[in-house]
């Protein structure tokens, strides 16, 4: 009878929602952590989401695993929507087997990632995960091989968010580092190729899991993660923030969210930000905290590479990407962490038709054999490159220091930026004027009777001569020389000539960036 199919169909779906059973998700909530379901519903719109696969089972016979299936077989897939956008999302079930990746587990999320591509949504994963199933052996890495295809298939095409919310270890990490944003949660996320075990048998270190690859560790020292969440409510919010600001694939603009900040509106109080005495320190958020729609800044890599900004703003409506030097770190000097940083970024915003405002202030690459060594060449290079190739529109604004090749790599003319501006407190030269004066008139001060005043005369000659936006501006380099308390409408009239901006590419396989 129909009735009895209908029972049975219930049946298996009440089994399938229940992951491992009721013991396994007791557990997960003794830990302090949701469960795959309630982290999808807690992400989603209420009632939105729709499941793919959910009685999907494994199909491995060796280690007496015929006895330990268990429908969904570790992973929910499906698709639903975040604030009426349609997105996709997959979550590791930590209560089915620890999470561990089986094939079919793999086949589910890569049929998943086939589906948001095709129809240009957003993919979202939720990790929490054992690994691979050592049971399957070569079949669990196969299938690890296939989401990592299948991530680079979907990269520039439709964005990808990872949350770790739990443990990822061995090639379970290399997914979320694939992917264009990973927030993890505080004390609950981990991801490390080797953990704590290996390292102490390998190398004799002693170190715990949250200091070998917890969230503070990849928010801090490694850059993996671009977020760290106190909790799981808090990690949904970051997601569901950064979606309102990026478009669901690379064919489609951002979305202009109407507000009622004025684009003519001024701030006076700009200049005053910035001290006398371009040495010292100040805060560059305080410039794009004014400049942006409604003082609003979504902050990326907040915790990562200090010496440089990157994030998403607003200006009269439109998304933008957002560079910045800052000042308070290492005195906004460009090392090797922040280049990799704002390249990153840079080129995100070049796949998905963001336009990237950069503010500079910057005396140089950063000096010293520790970032030679570590290849900063090789790393600073990125940020050349990354601006050279993105051809989305580009503004630039130099506030303080432009020097050398720091002056060059942040968005500078040449590397084909649109618009460039300066305030009238710019310095764009080769060399700060100390520097440049010390190299070019040792001899003169080696026999001054008075070399500090000589010295001094010396530094308003060269500043006044070289180091300033004037003399940029003669060349062309410099567009404009613009009032400080114009910088906002000064910005959204420049985004507004460029908005149908288009370059034709010479063709090619792809570029050569020096990774």
């Amino acid at each position: 009878m129909h009735s009895d199919k209908i029972k049975e169909f219930l049946k298996k779906n009440k089994t399938a929602a229940q992951g491992g059973g009721e013991d396994k998700i007791l557990a997960q909530h003794e830990k302090g952590k949701l469960t795959a379901r309630e982290r999808i519903e807690l992400l989603l719109d209420e009632g939105s989401f729709v499941e793919l696969n959910a009685l999907t089972t494994h199909h491995y016979y060796e280690f007496d695993m015929q006895k330990k299936k268990f429908f969904g077989d570790g992973v929910i897939t499906g698709y639903g929507t975040v604030n009426g956008r349609q997105i996709f999302v997959f979550a590791y079930d930590f209560t089915v087997l620890g999470g561990t990746l089986s094939a079919m587990g793999a086949k589910k999320i890569t049929m998943l990632m086939d589906h948001a591509v095709r129809v240009g949504s957003p993919i979202i994963g939720i990790m929490d995960s054992g690994g691979a199933r050592i049971q399957e052996g070569i079949l669990s890495l196969d299938g690890f091989a296939d989401i990592f295809y299948h991530n680079e298939l979907a990269s520039g095409v439709v964005p990808q968010i990872t949350a770790s919310i739990g443990p990822s270890a061995g090639g379970a990490v290399y997914s979320p580092a694939m992917t264009d944003f990973v927030i993890m949660v505080e004390k609950a996320a981990t991801m490390f190729v080797t953990g704590p075990d290996v390292v102490k048998t390998v190398l004799g270190e002693e170190v715990s899991f949250d200091e070998l690859g917890g969230a503070m560790t990849h928010g801090t020292k490694s850059g993996v993660a671009h977020f760290v969440a106190k909790n799981e409510y808090e990690c949904m919010d970051y997601i569901k923030t950064l979606l309102s600001y990026i478009p669901q694939n690379n064919t489609e603009e951002p979305s202009v969210v109407p507000n009622d900040d004025d684009p003519n509106r001024l701030d006076h109080n700009l200049i005053n930000i910035v001290p006398e005495n371009l040495l010292q320190p100040y805060d560059m958020k305080q410039i794009i905290y004014s400049i942006v729609d409604n003082h609003t800044f979504f902050e990326v890599h907040e915790l990562f590479a200090q010496n440089i900004i990157v994030g998403f703003g607003r200006l009269h409506g439109r998304t933008i990407g957002i560079v910045a030097s800052q000042p308070l770190h290492l005195a906004g000097a460009l090392d090797i962490d922040s280049s990799n940083k704002a390249a990153r970024f840079i080129r995100f915003c070049d796949c998905f038709n963001i336009p990237i405002v950069t503010l500079v202030d910057t005396p140089g690459y950063m000096p010293g054999t520790n970032q030679e060594h570590n290849g900063i060449i090789r790393h600073g290079s990125k940020l050349l490159y990354a601006y050279c190739e993105a051809t989305v529109p580009k503004i630039a604004l130099v506030i303080g220091k432009a020097y050398g090749g720091a002056y060059i790599a942040m968005s500078s003319k040449n590397l084909r930026t649109d618009i460039n501006y300066a305030w009238p407190t710019a310095q764009i030269a080769v060399l700060g004027s100390e520097a440049a004066v010390r190299i070019m008139n040792r001899k003169d001060l080696d026999k001054a009777k008075d070399p500090e005043a000589l010295k001094k005369q010396l530094v308003e000659e060269f500043t006044e001569k070289f180091a300033n936006p004037y003399v940029a501006a003669s060349h062309g380099t410099i567009d404009s020389v613009i009032d400080p308390a114009e910088t906002r409408p000064m910005l959204i009239k420049a985004l507004e000539i460029l908005a149908n901006k288009r370059e034709k590419q010479l063709p090619r396989k792809h570029g050569n960036i020096n990774l």
